[in-house]
């Protein structure tokens, strides 16, 4: 395989760790093709200004909530009851029902180039919003997911598309709502969404295809086989995520209709595996965290969104003791910052526990590697695309951190790592590659100031309708 570059860095985080002079052939596709260690650089390497590292894995996002991020943080109507989960989702029906395929592009374009800025290089787009806002299917059926994989090659962000399948307002088949018109697709309808999407993804190493059901409560039983099973025929290791447990009030619907909570019913009923992503699965019994731990699926954790949306605290100390991969995800985006995420994932466990250094693996173990190197493994497993670490034949996704950068002034190893996630506020990374392509230069975006331009351009125009 032929060399395109060659990127040398003092320290560079390897699968076994941390490692001196490294130089990294990057191929003509943007893969790794070599890893040397212990070298000199040379006059044609680019020079990692500062410690080299995988980027991270964003393995749930819903795109058009970027745009509503910060617009919910009111009481709601006492019409709507208590204000939960549930009345921010009748706010977040309305919204979607404003928006077009130029403003879901331009919105997804702003939020992942915030991504690839925050040291995300892959993300997994769990995607419902197919139709016009009356329901009624575009000419091409795809044309929203399409608006989507546009906005994330002006970003050079890797994308997993994931559309959702989404078949019902309810358990029971009940009628969708008003809000909910937009998503209700067909098995069929949804099929031919994925066959465009994974025509486009043939020859392209920066995008893969699954699909979302989305949730026990919103799709059956009998779509959920007809899509997972015809996709699966075509590709076997195709990824699948599911919203599974978030709320108390899914667990009560899931007993009250099937007898079984929603991870027994879903695991119960799907042959789970390391495929498979079960998002956010909040309220778990210990036996069904440690089932899921069991599976080799991984629980997709986005402790910002969840802490936002009042969903309560997944119990990740007896998850990681059994076994358990994780990943971490932005979600809502009312925050995109993998370290706020692997932050408050710890911080979760503390508050409940009331002790520190709950995610460390034993004494003298540094609780951010053990999340960072966690949520990149956990993250890479689920989005079919060979991401996650510095290796040969993985995607040249790298970050550098920021040597300037007062957290991290005079720090290695395992305290660099410390310092990175758990002190400071100001973002810690100076340069960023996506497929050896670099996309962050001193902490600025090479398409951050157009992008930014037509999300102004929305957003005026979005909060005039709400």
């Amino acid at each position: 395989m032929k060399i395109d570059k060659t990127i040398f860095a003092e320290m560079a985080w390897l699968p076994n760790g941390w490692a001196k002079n490294v130089r990294i052939g990057i191929d003509d596709v943007g893969n790794i093709a070599t890893i040397d260690v212990d070298q000199t650089p040379s006059a044609d390497d680019v020079h990692a200004k500062g410690h080299l590292m995988p980027g991270m894995i964003n393995l749930h996002s819903h795109a058009h909530q970027r745009a509503m991020a910060g617009m919910s943080e009111f009481r709601a109507s006492e019409a709507w009851g208590e204000d939960s989960f549930w009345t921010w989702r009748v706010a977040m029906h309305a919204f979607a029902k404003v928006l077009t395929p130029e403003m879901l592009e331009t919105i997804a374009t702003q939020l992942y180039v915030e991504m690839v800025k925050a040291g995300f290089t892959s993300v997994c787009e769990f995607h419902y919003m197919h139709h016009d806002a009356d329901g009624t299917a575009y000419a091409e059926p795809a044309e929203m997911s399409l608006a989507l994989v546009r906005a994330a090659q002006t970003a050079g962000i890797g994308l997993t598309m994931l559309p959702v399948l989404y078949s019902q307002g309810g358990y029971l088949g009940k009628e969708p709502n008003e809000g909910q018109r937009r998503f209700i697709c067909s098995p069929e309808q949804l099929l031919s969404i994925i066959s465009t999407l994974q025509i486009d993804a043939v020859d392209d190493p920066m995008l893969a295809v699954g699909v979302a059901p989305h949730s026990p409560r919103q799709a059956s039983e009998d779509a959920m086989r007809e899509v997972i099973g015809t996709l699966l025929r075509g590709d076997p290791d195709a990824p699948i995520h599911i919203h599974v447990a978030e709320q108390e009030k899914d667990v009560t619907e899931s007993v009250e209709v099937t007898g079984q909570r929603p991870v027994e019913w879903t695991m119960n009923h799907f042959e789970l595996g390391p495929q498979w992503c079960l998002v956010h699965a909040t309220h778990l019994t210990n036996q069904e965290t440690d089932d899921l731990a069991a599976s080799g699926a991984v629980a997709g954790l986005c402790p910002a969104t969840e802490a936002n949306l009042g969903d309560g605290i997944f119990p990740l100390g007896r998850y990681l003791d059994a076994g358990g991969v994780f990943g971490i995800g932005s979600d809502s985006h009312v925050s995109v910052s993998m370290v706020e995420e692997l932050r408050w994932l710890e911080y979760g466990q503390r508050l409940i526990r009331r002790r520190r250094n709950v995610s460390a693996a034993g004494p003298g173990g540094s609780t951010a590697t053990r999340l960072y190197a966690g949520a990149l493994a956990g993250g890479a497993q689920v989005t079919g695309r060979s991401v996650g670490a510095i290796a040969v034949g993985k995607r040249a996704d790298f970050i550098v951190l920021d040597p300037e950068n007062p957290t991290l002034v005079g720090k290695s190893g395992e305290r660099l790592f410390d310092s990175a996630i758990f002190a400071g506020n100001a973002n810690i990374i100076r340069d960023v590659w996506v497929g050896g392509v670099q996309r962050v230069d001193n902490a600025q975006h090479v398409a951050e100031s157009l992008a930014f331009e037509d999300f102004a351009g929305v957003m005026r125009s979005v909060v005039t309708q709400l």
